[in-house]
């Protein structure tokens, strides 16, 4: 059901449709929020769908892989709105924006958008036919649905060998008192309720930092060269300098951060990874924003975005990648999705905040040199301070989420807590 949300919302928005522009973008919002929606879902299943089919060696590995696979979609749709953008440079030239402001814009690069837009939907719709065949998992089959024996059949399939419902022994599990308490009751708050504030206040923080970045973008490509002035190049042009840069970005420092988190996260554990990464995010942001000035200078800008890269860099092999994969391992089987679609929505907040927030906030307190539109803020300098300790309290926050490398999704849940004498076998279907 996620997957065809995100499929129609995906061909929906290059399909907006108007007369006029903001009645466009209303029904563009209207779409992408409907999106947003499918792949909100999308997020705490593929997690924990992954973490309960892998085993507790390399589940680490293996869950950071469904993330870091994104680092490569950013790389695709970035080459992709390179192709389209060359393609319509070539068949419909037009001036510069200098030169014919009203022309630098053709009437077909209403087309451009739409299309690279609609190209979303067609890798989501490709795993439809091998979505459909996936068994559920049997965490959930058998802990919550509480039918062993599908369970067994389900896991039988996929491991390749014999497995014996143990009927009974799950009847014995799901009758506990124990077992049966509810989300945000008075047990689960003891006993989950400081890690979710912790999976909750670290994927807000961090997401704060992380999209607050993007408002250095423009400054940074400009000043190595990457984007000309936007005067000088039409629509179109504009399209494929940005999409250019942005890949650039991914491919030196999003995904090797991503692949970095793959290679060393059940080596090194979660704990040490997200403190890492906060540390560094902290140093770097704190390292831009004290010599300010400095690297206002043309000749340090270089220096300015090697930082920059760093922090991005961190920022992957770090936070943005553990506070994916904590959530779908801390949590028991009746919970898991939900609570990591509550950590992950927390971090969507915290980038509102910081896409939104910093761009009010990162403004020149001279309301003369401000942004048109715009009040008077703190302006940048301040703006990377107030990140640095947004990072720093990162920091903190890791130490509410517990270490979960090499335990069993039951040890870290605590489901076997009152059950280590039925559930010895592990072969037995509730702690597949």
């Amino acid at each position: 059901m996620t997957l065809m949300v995100m499929v129609l919302c995906s061909i929906a928005s290059g399909l907006s449709f108007g007369h006029e522009p903001k009645a466009v973008m209303a029904t563009l919002c209207f779409f992408r929020f409907w999106l947003g929606f499918g792949i909100g879902g999308d997020y705490p299943l593929s997690a924990t769908i992954m973490s309960e089919y892998a085993n507790k060696k390399t589940r680490g590995a293996f869950v950071s892989a469904v993330f870091a696979m994104q680092g490569f979609g950013i790389m695709a749709g970035g080459i992709f709105a390179i192709i389209i953008s060359s393609a319509f440079e070539a068949k419909f030239p037009s001036p510069a924006y200098a030169d014919d402001a009203l022309g630098s814009t053709i009437p077909q690069a209403d087309l451009v958008w739409r299309i690279i837009l609609m190209a979303g939907a067609i890798p989501a719709a490709m795993t439809y036919y091998s979505r459909s065949k996936m068994p559920e998992t049997a965490r959930y089959t058998a802990l919550v649905a509480k039918d062993a024996k599908q369970a067994a059949s389900d896991m039988s399939k996929v491991l390749q060998v014999e497995i014996e419902p143990e009927q009974q022994k799950l009847e014995e599990i799901s009758k506990e008192k124990s077992k049966a308490f509810g989300l945000f009751s008075k047990e689960f708050m003891s006993r989950h309720g400081l890690h979710l504030l912790g999976t909750t206040s670290t994927w807000f923080l961090l997401d704060i930092a992380f999209y607050s970045q993007n408002l250095f973008q423009k400054d940074i490509f400009s000043a190595i060269g990457w984007i000309p002035p936007a005067q000088s190049m039409n629509a179109i042009q504009e399209v494929f300098k940005i999409a250019r840069a942005q890949t650039l970005i991914a491919l030196c420092s999003t995904v090797p951060g991503y692949w970095f988190t793959v290679a060393f996260i059940d080596v090194i554990g979660r704990f040490a990874i997200q403190m890492m990464g906060f540390f560094f995010m902290t140093v770097f942001m704190f390292a831009l924003a004290i010599p300010y000035n400095h690297w206002t200078h043309k000749e340090n800008r270089i220096g300015f975005v090697i930082m920059y890269s760093l922090t991005f860099f961190f920022a992957n092999f770090g936070p943005n990648a553990t506070t994916f994969v904590v959530p779908a391992e801390i949590f028991p089987a009746r919970f898991r999705s939900t609570c990591h679609g509550i950590s992950a929505a927390s971090g969507k907040l915290g980038a509102m905040v910081g896409a939104f927030g910093f761009l009010y906030l990162a403004q020149n307190p001279d309301k003369d040199k401000t942004d048109a539109g715009y009040p008077p803020g703190i302006g940048v300098r301040n703006s990377l301070i107030v990140l640095g300790v947004v990072n720093f309290l990162g920091i903190l926050f890791t130490f509410l989420v517990p270490e979960s490398k090499g335990k069993s999704l039951e040890e870290m849940s605590g489901e076997n807590e009152d059950n280590e004498n039925s559930n010895n076998d592990s072969r037995t279907v509730p702690i597949v």
